[in-house]
């Protein structure tokens, strides 16, 4: 959508009372906190990195190298390096390991009767793109066709069949199914003749399934369930821990040299209106990419997403739409020339908008990667137009149907744009097909935005409704279809089931595009399940994020 520039519009000597739709948001919590860098010493750094690589060499030859009969145990022991955060050390041989198992479930005669290692071999082949036939949980059902009650007390068994049906797609009955029989079952289940470990596993997947879970908070919390189990594997577990904090201190690193970067954009006093959330924003990338590896990508999309915030807040709590009008204008021409043409506060965005894309640009250059450059500002376009529609919409008084609401408001969740620049720093596995493929609709990013979109009206519009605010997708449903805010949450949230499956079934092989792309998108997905489940964790920091970035980014683990 091309936006003429309304030149004129803001005279330089009358300046007449201009009435701002201020949302007041609270100020960040974190103060200066994470702004010094307490670096360790290198030589302490390098023995510590030693150590682990070490450990690695252990648990591969422990766990990888156990005899190939050995089904179960080294299911276990897979699942456990996967919930520990260190399977990003072990990839090729998880991915070899499970191809060899892969033909051993499609004979569902060999998988054997135990409900908890065929769930688990199917949750765990899921997660790796195996098509399993979820035909083989029907040995686990009576002659009415419905799942065997003497599974109830198999607390194990039905744990692992819950997280697994989280990996359905649509049509696949039996995993309904299931994860309605799991989750009641589960729900009134007595954890007092239970471990503790089993207890406080069953009490966080009832709160978080593994499919839905960061993989960084996860791994801090399973530390100390999997530590208090008694076949627990010493090397594993060690190595698990002296790699969360070696991590960790790359963490601290970098959200100080962020921090200290958006100090100096001095925002806070620039640009009061919006909102200060650069550590929240922060444990939003490291919940995309936590690895070492992603150091790059981190850095670029953690600048971006706090600059798109701040654009949020413009268009939806400061500018007139007059200004609204110049300023999408200036971004679709993206030419420092337009700085004039723009409002004093708008002015000091917008610079710094482009000066960040120049850095990367430079960056990308360099390394013949030129055309990432391209897509990013489209997404940013894209963000701009879409935001710039629902203030036309807010200005008309308009509520608009579904069918006109969601294809823009899907853009203005900024997911589609996240999923562009998420990859702008990756290495060679992304191309510029990649990209296209991106831009053409893709379903598992369409399915992510959407859920977006879902959950965070669903929580969002009380507060945003209060401080007057463009129709959520709960208004346009209610008001188009004559049925209640509850009526309309609950289809909402039916759509969120489906949506789930949706991004599930892209994970099939064979794939789109590499999985490691298509992980971005998920982890995407992930951060706003935590974020925004019951509550917007994003404007309003509550309890939930701030014991994560705690966990994260401030206590060690204790090694032991």
């Amino acid at each position: 959508m091309s936006i003429p520039i309304c030149a004129g519009v803001l005279s330089t000597n009358a300046k007449p009372e201009i009435v701002r739709p201020t949302a007041n948001f609270p100020p960040s919590i974190w103060g200066d906190r994470f702004i010094n860098y307490d670096s360790q010493d290198i030589t302490t750094h390098a023995r510590k990195k030693q150590e682990i690589d070490e450990l690695k060499e252990v648990v591969r030859s422990e766990v990888f190298k156990i005899m190939a009969s050995d089904f179960s145990h080294q299911l276990k022991l897979i699942d456990a390096i996967q919930r520990l955060g260190v399977a990003y050390h072990f990839a090729s041989e998880i991915e070899e390991t499970l191809e060899r198992m892969h033909g051993t479930f499609n004979d569902h005669e060999d998988v054997g009767g135990d409900l908890h290692i065929v769930a688990l071999g199917f949750r765990l082949l899921r997660q790796h793109g195996y098509n399993v036939s979820c035909d083989i949980f029907n040995k686990f059902k009576d002659a009415n066709g419905k799942f065997m009650e003497c599974f109830t007390a198999d607390i194990p068994g039905m744990l692992s069949l819950y997280e697994a049906a989280h990996l359905g797609v649509r049509g696949e009955d039996i995993l309904d199914e299931a994860l309605v029989f799991t989750t009641t079952h589960l729900e009134s289940a007595s954890t007092t003749n239970v471990s503790y470990q089993l207890a406080e596993q069953t009490a966080q997947a009832l709160e978080r399934p593994l499919q839905k879970d960061l993989e960084r908070v996860c791994a801090r919390r399973y530390m100390s369930i999997y530590q208090d189990e008694a076949t627990h594997n010493e090397a594993l577990l060690k190595l698990a821990k002296l790699d969360f904090n070696l991590v960790q201190s790359l963490h601290k690193k970098e959200l100080s040299e962020i921090t200290r970067w958006w100090k100096e954009l001095d925002f806070e006093k620039k640009l009061p209106f919006a909102r200060d959330r650069i550590v929240e924003l922060y444990l939003w990338i490291v919940g995309v990419y936590f690895e070492p590896q992603y150091v790059r990508a981190r850095k670029f999309l953690t600048k971006i997403i706090a600059l798109v915030s701040v654009m949020d807040d413009i268009y939806d709590a400061y500018a007139t739409f007059k200004e609204l009008e110049i300023f999408t204008g200036a971004i679709e021409r993206w030419d420092m020339n337009c700085l004039d043409e723009l409002p004093d506060y708008m002015q000091i965005f917008y610079h710094t908008l482009l000066s960040v894309i120049n850095e990367i640009e430079e960056e990308m250059v360099k390394e013949g990667r030129s055309y990432r450059v391209y897509y990013t500002k489209e997404s940013l376009k894209c963000v701009a137009r879409a935001y710039f529609e629902e203030a036309k919409w807010l200005n008309e008084g308009y509520t608009p149907t579904m069918e006109e609401y969601l294809p823009v408001a899907i853009v203005s969740t900024g997911y589609p744009m996240l999923s562009t620049v998420s990859l702008v720093g990756m290495g060679d596995i992304v191309t510029k097909e990649t990209f296209e493929w991106l831009f053409n609709d893709a379903k598992i990013v369409r399915a992510s935005t959407t859920l977006f979109r879902f959950i965070d009206d669903m929580v969002t519009t009380k507060f945003e409704q209060e401080r007057g605010h463009v129709a959520s997708s709960v208004d346009c449903y209610m008001k188009q279809y004559g049925v209640s805010e509850q009526e309309t949450i609950k289809v909402f949230n039916k759509q969120v089931v489906n949506l789930w499956k949706d991004i599930n079934e892209e994970f099939h092989r064979p794939t789109a595009v590499p999985m490691p792309v298509l992980m971005r998108v998920l982890n995407l997905t992930r951060v706003v399940d935590l974020l925004y489940k019951g509550d917007d964790g994003y404007t309003r920091v509550g309890k939930v994020v701030k014991d994560i970035i705690a966990a994260l980014f401030i206590d060690p683990v204790p090694i032991t």
